[in-house]
């Protein structure tokens, strides 16, 4: 933003605009910072957030996993970057698209993401809440 009120006063300076229209402009682009640290703050509460898996079995071999968001995010990047130099394990992620997975915690998904019920009553459900 620095850089932006240099120019704006250089253009006063040199009569290009005026000191009101300059200072209308320096308004614009504090409002404008404001704006865009206020929607910074956005994705830290979303990263508060919890991923929740829930398995339930008809057998009931029950599981129940609460991950902050903050944890899944940095492990999957970290394990994807590993698991990808494994040769061993290589071939099961090279298909992963972690990129779009990434965007997807990003875009801040929320809610019921899989819900799976088989034929035998066993269940799953993935929630971000």
């Amino acid at each position: 933003m620095k850089e932006e009120i240099a120019k704006i006063l250089t253009m006063i300076q040199e009569g290009k605009i005026d000191a009101d229209k300059g200072s209308e402009l320096i308004q614009v682009l504090k409002e404008k910072e404001e704006t865009s640290n206020g929607l910074l703050e956005k994705p830290t509460k979303y990263l508060d957030k919890t991923l929740k898996i829930r398995v339930v079995s008809a057998e009931n071999d029950n599981v129940m996993v609460n991950l902050p968001i903050k944890l899944v995010k940095a492990v999957l990047v970290a394990g994807y970057g590993i698991a990808a130099s494994i040769p061993q394990s290589e071939k099961y992620v090279k298909d992963i698209d972690m990129g779009l997975i990434i965007e997807a915690i990003e875009n801040e998904l929320d809610g019921q993401i899989v819900d799976i019920k088989s034929a035998n009553g066993d269940t799953v459900s993935v929630i971000i809440d």
